[in-house]
């Protein structure tokens, strides 16, 4: 059985008081969970706060992004030691808003994910295709070839502890939200050429979530299908009242 997983990326959104306020009720919905993980992933100025709020917590940290080196010139970047250093355990890599406004490539993907790997931080690993990809009906080509080269390298071992996230681009803060039949469809196509590429226990047991859109009125059905794991969530994990509805589904 996989653990579920429900992410909450809150991009760049709230101050560090705004931070400190939406993790206190954050934390008290989560108090008591104990079938299922739940992880944050605030700005990066906003993490250690956030870690000090959650000390006694079940609820994990991540980072939005991370470096591939341990340090160094690298402007505006925040490196995996940082990252643990704040307190947080995992990172967020290869998001649409990555690939499609700052124009991380594959490549660049592929190294921030084996950069965590080496410092012991789990990458939630993200993969997703636009709507003109979709319509043209290359979702799954444009999925393989992101997974084999964004997982080039990583290791049977380390595979096993890289959760990966299917956010469909055109369903990303539009309202949209794929069915949970096309949901499924996609999360069976990734669970199967992961076992191609690591073997069918490790395919097995690695969490894939859905990101696009997730609400308090969708979360149970996507959550029902046998291949969606968990979800990552954006605009609803801004607030408290709806994340805490989309962590306890049902």
């Amino acid at each position: 059985m996989r653990r579920p997983l429900i992410a909450g990326n809150w991009k760049m959104h709230t101050s560090i008081l705004e931070a400190y306020l939406l993790v206190a009720e954050i934390g008290k919905c989560a108090a008591g969970l104990k079938d299922r993980d739940v992880i944050l992933a605030p700005p990066n100025i906003a993490l250690n706060a956030v870690s000090r709020v959650l000390h006694d917590s079940d609820v994990l940290l991540a980072s939005q992004n991370v470096c591939w080196e341990e340090e160094g010139a690298f402007t505006g970047e925040i490196s995996p030691t940082m990252v643990k250093s704040a307190g947080a355990v995992a990172s967020i890599i290869g998001h649409s808003e990555r690939r499609q406004i700052f124009h991380e490539d594959d490549e660049m993907i592929n190294k921030r994910v084996l950069g965590a790997l080496k410092f012991g931080l789990i990458p939630l690993f993200c993969i997703g295709e636009t709507l003109e990809e979709r319509e043209g009906e290359k979702t799954f080509e444009v999925l393989e070839a992101q997974i084999r080269k964004g997982l080039a390298g990583v290791s049977v071992e380390d595979m096993a502890t890289t959760v990966v996230a299917y956010e469909p681009i055109w369903a990303i803060g539009t309202g949209k939200t794929a069915t949970k039949e096309q949901a499924q469809e996609v999360h069976a196509f990734i669970r199967k050429l992961l076992a191609e590429m690591f073997g069918k226990a490790i395919a097995d047991s690695v969490r894939i979530l859905y990101g696009g859109s997730v609400k308090p009125d969708n979360v149970d059905e996507l959550m029902a299908q046998p291949d969606i794991d968990g979800a990552l969530v954006g605009g609803a994990a801004l607030n408290a009242e709806s994340f805490c509805r989309i962590i306890n589904f049902k």
